[in-house]
């Protein structure tokens, strides 16, 4: 029969003194295939199959937020009840506007089942498109809280709940500097101005910036850069209250939100963390680094009324920042 003109040919191997072929010979995965002998042809039967049902660790409920604030976040419900709501006696706790501060509870009954119960919230809950006051939950039910805010419903095993817990934890920090990164920040910054407004309550902003860092990377290498920066943040990061929110605004950029103080407070508050960059001494392959900070900041209060958004205050304190590095670098500019 003729060879087929589509099918290319494969090259005859030419012959060497011992009848090997030569190193410039490479086999397809079928020619090895073909030759290996059927009894070589084994599977380790040690490893078995996947883990039986009764080796798994026991089942659990999560919500997952799906869409609005924080969407990828996930909750493990706890053995009794879990509060959904803006408030702080909230497990779940939602900051957004459409949400009431107690607005719903899952409750666990004696029988394993998991029902939700409406509080009297102003917006409503929802299961499946459908107001609820009470009902049954299974999982991949969809529960809306008020307008915004979407969470799935779903009993999963431990080793899928750790997956959930890591894959929104990647997704909200920076991989370098464990910060959280600017998309996370700017959705926070929304909603802690929004508590802030409120509640009445003082929001600061304290933006820095690594002094020099580029003739860091020019003149030791950018895994010093990259050493530099790992250490930075995680000072900065032993030093802020658990209420604080600290990112990675970019490059070597970052912003700490202060919830509750004023301008006054956020200056001394950087000034502090000023003094504490210039201390550190930073080890990088067999030497040792320092570096400064230049900071501004800014408070939501001192805005006028038109000016509280997150761009607004961003923009003053850039503006300071800008300030502080002009005026000499390494110190504090709050006015």
């Amino acid at each position: 029969m003729p060879d087929d003109p589509q099918e290319p040919k494969r090259p005859e191997p030419t012959s060497s003194p011992h009848g090997e072929r030569p190193a410039a010979w490479r086999a397809s995965y079928v020619d090895w295939t073909e030759e290996e002998e059927p009894s070589t042809r084994t599977t380790d039967t040690s490893i078995g199959g996947p883990v039986p049902p009764v080796q798994r660790a026991r089942t659990r409920a999560v919500l997952t937020v799906i869409s609005g604030q924080g969407a990828g976040r996930t909750y493990t419900l706890g053995d009794g009840e879990t509060l959904i709501g803006r408030g702080k006696e909230a497990q779940v706790r939602i900051n957004d506007a459409g949400t009431s501060r107690v607005h719903a509870r899952i409750s666990v009954q004696g029988d394993g089942a998991y029902v939700l119960d409406d509080l009297g919230s102003t917006n409503g809950t929802f299961v499946g498109g459908n107001a609820v006051l009470r009902v049954e939950l299974k999982s991949g039910d969809r529960i809306n809280i008020g307008p915004h805010l979407a969470l799935s419903f779903s009993v999963i095993d431990a080793q899928a709940e750790q997956m959930a817990h890591k894959l929104y934890e990647s997704s909200v920090r920076d991989p370098l500097t464990k910060a959280f990164n600017r998309r996370y920040l700017i959705e926070r910054l929304g909603s802690e101005i929004a508590y802030a407004r409120r509640h009445a309550t003082g929001l600061s902003l304290i933006l820095l910036d690594i002094d020099h860092f580029k003739r860091v990377n020019d003149t030791h290498g950018h895994l010093a850069g990259d050493d530099v920066l790992r250490e930075v943040a995680a000072l900065i990061g032993r030093m802020i209250r658990a209420e604080d929110v600290f990112a990675r605004f970019g490059g070597e950029e970052f912003i700490v939100l202060a919830r509750g103080i004023e301008l006054r407070g956020a200056g001394l508050f950087a000034e502090r963390i000023r003094i504490g960059v210039e201390r550190t001494s930073v080890t990088t392959e067999g030497k040792v680094l320092r570096v400064t900070t230049s900071v501004g900041c800014a408070s939501l209060g001192e805005l006028p009324d038109g000016q509280r958004t997150s761009e607004g205050l961003i923009r003053v304190a850039d503006q300071r920042l800008y300030r502080a590095k002009t005026e000499g670098r390494n110190r504090v500019c709050s006015v």
